[in-house]
């Protein structure tokens, strides 16, 4: 297994070539907990299609066409993936990403020049209590979320991450990436994105850090331990005030995989979510990762080279390289959403309540 030690020169998930993301949200400046708009949407959009699978862990998912990702299943390749507020309402923006697909010429050919079906899967995450309940995105969200899909793009409190609470913070959209260089394969890389909108801590109550920032590479982070004033003052910061909360996302690598190694690739996941959030995948939670393989970079696994014997399929050890960097991916983004994160509707962003932990200022021994 090879460590990655580098973020990828963009250090989101967009380093993954073939991938683009694009969101879309409405967010009124007067949003208060139960009023207004504070919902939004983000689309994961791969235009050449990619090979993909997903893993649930979560007891009470909100998911559309995860059941087509099954490895034992026909179709091998989706076109985008959605990820929304709104709860289960949330999943009609997916109709409008296959809308803009469609126009695009994107999806599976039927036959005709315009006759495509696009593979949209999508989960969503409960932010209905933060804004008006009748207010979650819809069709038009999920098309304009596709037409701004580039590789240039914002984290925290935008897309499907403006109603996001992260336990007692604000959630938010997190992202971020690493390389990769494997005998036999070449250069490789991996990235996440995620939604953070769990009912479980995103950071230890013993040092106010982020449970994920030890997996930080290349001072990515720039924290410091936060004054114990604030940690005080966090741990009293009162909880969630529904135990119905997801964490959603996407990793994606441009390594050729099978569609049993992307199943792979999402369970790996969801290890980097355990460890970024406490608790994770409980009864209540919707906890979904997809995972995306473009097959863009680095070239097929030769068994000659990694020495995986023929009993086992010949990508293996490239698939253990990615799982374990996938998983480092997600716990990084979780942190980054975590820290890019603004107030909404009232809701507390991680700098705001431990200022000190990425303020230099304002840290203990400063001056």
């Amino acid at each position: 297994m090879t460590a990655a030690t580098r973020p990828g020169p963009r250090n989101t998930i967009t380093d993954v070539s073939g991938v683009l993301v694009g969101h879309h949200h409405r967010l009124d400046s007067d949003a208060a907990l139960g009023s207004g708009w504070a919902t939004g949407c983000t689309v994961v959009l791969v235009p050449g299609g990619g090979v993909a699978s997903v893993d649930v862990r979560g007891g009470g998912p909100g998911t559309r066409e995860t059941d087509l990702l099954d490895p034992s299943h026909t179709v091998q390749q989706i076109d985008a993936v959605l990820l929304t507020g709104g709860s289960a309402y949330g999943l009609a923006a997916a109709d409008g990403v296959m809308r803009r697909l469609e126009e695009q010429g994107l999806g599976i050919p039927m036959g005709g020049p315009e006759a495509v079906v696009p593979i949209v899967p999508a989960a969503v995450i409960f932010d209905l209590p933060v804004g008006g309940w009748r207010e979650r995105p819809d069709a038009g969200f999920g098309y304009r979320a596709a037409q701004q899909a580039g590789e240039l793009f914002d984290s925290g409190s935008v897309g499907a991450g403006v109603g996001a609470r992260a336990g007692s913070l604000k959630g938010g959209v997190g992202t971020a990436s690493a390389l990769l260089d494997l005998p036999g394969v070449g250069a490789v890389t991996v990235g996440a994105l995620v939604v953070a909108n769990p009912v479980g801590s995103v950071f230890d109550p013993a040092t106010g850090l982020p449970w994920g920032a030890s997996a930080e590479l290349d001072g990515e982070f720039g924290l410091r331990p936060p004054d114990p004033a604030e940690v005080a003052a966090a741990n009293g910061t009162p909880a969630k005030g529904t135990v119905l909360n997801t964490t959603i996302g996407v990793v994606a690598t441009d390594a050729v995989l099978t569609k049993a190694g992307c199943k792979r690739l999402a369970v790996a996941g969801q290890d980097g979510l355990a460890r970024a959030v406490r608790p994770a995948h409980s009864p209540l939670d919707g906890d979904t990762i997809f995972a995306v393989a473009t097959g863009t970079g680095g070239s097929a696994p030769d068994r000659t080279v990694s020495g995986v014997p023929a009993a086992f399929p010949a990508e293996l050890a490239l698939l253990d390289a990615v799982c374990a960097t996938a998983a480092t991916c997600v716990e990084r983004a979780i942190v980054h959403a975590v820290l890019a994160a603004t107030s909404v509707a009232g809701i507390p962003a991680y700098r705001d309540v431990l200022p000190s932990a990425v303020d230099p200022v304002r840290s203990r021994g400063t001056q």
